[in-house]
């Protein structure tokens, strides 16, 4: 005999199922996390499943703040890095820990490009180029949240208006950005924005794994997969060429499980455009099944603590980036530092500089048209 009931929380979003003796709960918490300068207040979103599994969002930027689930010992852990308070993100804004990137994730050369002959100009924030749509993106936002919910799913749904000319580019942007979590371990991002002019979107979140804990340790010896046989080589100032290149006998194959750390510090000239004092990753990698939600397209595991990351996506590419910035200078939650090599990044994509690059799928999203992405990070536990 199943029975089940529905408790409303203060948020009237609680749910409880009950299946015979299976107990499962899915529930949303909100709660302050602290005041923006001007006085605007930053919520907090805690996401819970009956697993052990939690997850934080705030209202400001947008941003993943927690990831907390268990590893194979039962033992929970906190597997993205951040900060414990709204001044600290506000203090780190340069660094986009969780954070929601847009209007356009990754790097467009010189910050230009152009729409039916028109040239638009994006400030540069990064060398000469401008990176996660310029110094005032997405990740500098208060976002409009509201709760809601499934049948097996509760979560937080996230607005904002970026009006035309914002940052240089064309068009008021209506963009919503969905949050889910289910009893799968499953946390969902669904992105969805609509446009009155063409212009160009490219949306993607920007978490910081490491699946042995944040600050606990590099990634070095955790293993990755990622089903991509081609990535889009860049130059000096990580531009791509415009070519695909193939991963076989190069440090970018990851087409089976591989230690992050066996290529890190080459001097591979990629890895040494990507990061110049010691060589690590920071590339576009093209899935061999683009666009398919049902297929993997990129595995983590950590063998110490046997967490598993699965990512699924309907993106044609992926952002592997592996932390290079960090030096052990940032302390993050609990006063953890946050040590070189001590995260990597999987930042669901179409690729850098698409705007300037014809070859490449295209980003250009106009007006009675829909932008849609969504990503899955699904956790579980292995042995190692």
């Amino acid at each position: 005999m199943k029975a089940s009931h529905t408790l409303v929380s203060l948020l009237g979003i609680g749910f409880v199922l009950m299946s015979g003796s299976a107990f499962a709960a899915v529930h949303v918490d909100r709660s302050a996390f602290g005041v923006l300068p001007d006085g605007r207040p930053v919520e907090k979103y805690t996401l819970h499943n009956s697993n052990g599994m939690r997850v934080g969002i705030i209202t400001y930027g947008g941003i993943v703040q927690s990831i907390e689930v268990p590893d194979a010992r039962g033992v929970v852990d906190d597997v993205v890095l951040g900060f414990d308070d709204i001044q600290e993100y506000l203090d780190n804004g340069n660094v986009y820990f969780g954070a929601i990137i847009g209007r356009f994730g990754n790097r467009i050369k010189q910050g230009r490009f152009e729409l039916e002959g028109k040239a638009y100009q994006v400030p540069v924030n990064n060398g000469p180029n401008s990176l996660h749509g310029g110094p005032e993106g997405f990740n500098t936002k208060l976002w409009q949240a509201k709760p809601i919910e499934g049948k097996d799913w509760k979560g937080v749904s996230l607005n904002y208006v970026s009006v035309d000319g914002e940052m240089g580019f064309p068009g008021t942007l209506t963009t919503t950005v969905r949050y889910t979590l289910n009893e799968q371990n499953e946390l969902q991002i669904e992105y969805t924005a609509h446009t009155d002019k063409p212009t160009v979107v490219n949306l993607t979140n920007h978490s910081y794994f490491n699946l042995a804990g944040a600050g606990n340790g590099t990634i070095k010896d955790q293993k990755i997969t990622i089903h991509a046989s081609h990535v889009t080589p860049v130059d000096a100032e990580l531009i791509p060429t415009g070519t695909l290149a193939p991963v076989a006998d190069t440090p970018m194959d990851f087409l089976h499980p591989t230690a992050i750390g066996k290529y890190l510090g080459s001097k591979s000239e990629q890895l040494m455009f990507a990061e110049p004092k010691a060589g690590g990753f920071d590339f576009n990698w093209v899935f061999d099944r683009s666009g398919q939600l049902d297929a993997v397209a990129v595995t983590a595991f950590d063998p110490a603590s046997g967490r598993r990351l699965e990512m699924y996506t309907t993106e044609p590419g992926v952002q592997f980036y592996t932390g290079n910035f960090l030096d052990g200078s940032i302390k993050g939650k609990q006063g953890k530092v946050y040590p070189h090599w001590g995260a990597f990044t999987l930042e669901a994509q179409h690729f850098p500089d698409a705007p300037n690059q014809p070859s490449f799928p295209s980003t250009r999203l106009n007006p009675g048209e829909t932008y849609k992405q969504t990503t899955i990070y699904k956790f579980s536990t292995l042995k190692g």
